[in-house]
């Protein structure tokens, strides 16, 4: 198996705006090796009820990955394109328990636009 890569999209707050609300710049993150798929109709229940979220696509991510993927967005290459923000946190294995090179699965929603 071979994964693809994907853009992270990290924000950091570089200041205020007039109105006191905080204004963000984004800066593009190259993945490597990330797994594609569809979700499990337990993951796309699950998002539903916890967050009132439909998941898209899930993602598995690499062994070693030291991203912040809670509350980001991520835009997939095609066939897939286009925007998608993470839906609730990650969840991750072991990674001296798990055989393959992945270890976290995120799930994605659609962003519209």
């Amino acid at each position: 198996m071979v994964g693809i890569d994907i853009t992270l999209i990290k924000k950091t707050q570089t200041g205020t705006s007039g109105f006191n609300q905080p204004v963000y710049t984004e800066t593009e993150i190259t993945v490597h090796d990330v797994l594609v798929g569809e979700p499990t109709t337990d993951d796309i229940q699950s998002n539903l009820t916890a967050y009132g979220k439909k998941t898209s696509y899930t993602l598995a991510i690499p062994k070693g990955d030291t991203n912040t993927w809670e509350d980001t967005e991520v835009i997939l290459p095609e066939p897939f394109g286009g925007r998608y923000k993470v839906i609730g946190n990650p969840i991750a294995g072991i990674e001296a328990n798990i055989p393959l090179r992945w270890n976290k699965k995120v799930s994605l929603e659609k962003l519209e636009g």
